[in-house]
């Protein structure tokens, strides 16, 4: 069976979870794999979410919040759905893509000082990041 070549990340927003997949994958990816990331009711990306990339040195800040629309759902093989909000995926994708589901908290939910929040963001970019090496790296 061939690997995986264009993986798509997707939770409600598009604006932390799948922006924080998305930079981990682009960081670790070998060349010739193609990273996205799309929301089922886009926002604008999260500025907590950036900052927290931003502490292990990777910058989602110039990173798009696209929809479906926005994605070459055509060559997608891989789709990593990161909140049950991801659903509904469109039918051409479930069709045809590979899906696996991560059910990640939201951190843009989490309440509290800013610290907490943050906390709550960090907890979450960690998980991600796990998550993504084993899936790309193995």
């Amino acid at each position: 069976m061939a690997k995986p070549k264009n993986f798509l990340f997707v939770c409600k927003g598009n604006d932390s979870r799948s922006q924080m997949a998305e930079g981990f994958a682009r960081s670790m990816a070998n060349s010739g794999i193609r990273i996205y990331s799309a929301g089922v009711e886009p926002n604008g990306m999260n500025d907590k979410a950036v900052d927290v990339m931003g502490e292990v040195g990777i910058d989602i800040s110039e990173q798009t919040v696209r929809t479906y629309d926005d994605v070459p759902v055509a060559k997608i093989d891989t789709i990593v759905t990161l909140s049950s909000d991801s659903d509904p995926l469109p039918n051409n994708l479930k069709k045809k893509a590979t899906q696996i589901h991560w059910p990640l908290t939201d951190p843009a939910a989490a309440t509290g000082s800013d610290a907490e929040v943050k906390k709550a963001f960090r907890s979450v970019r960690d998980e991600i990041r796990n998550r993504v090496q084993v899936l790309l790296v193995g």
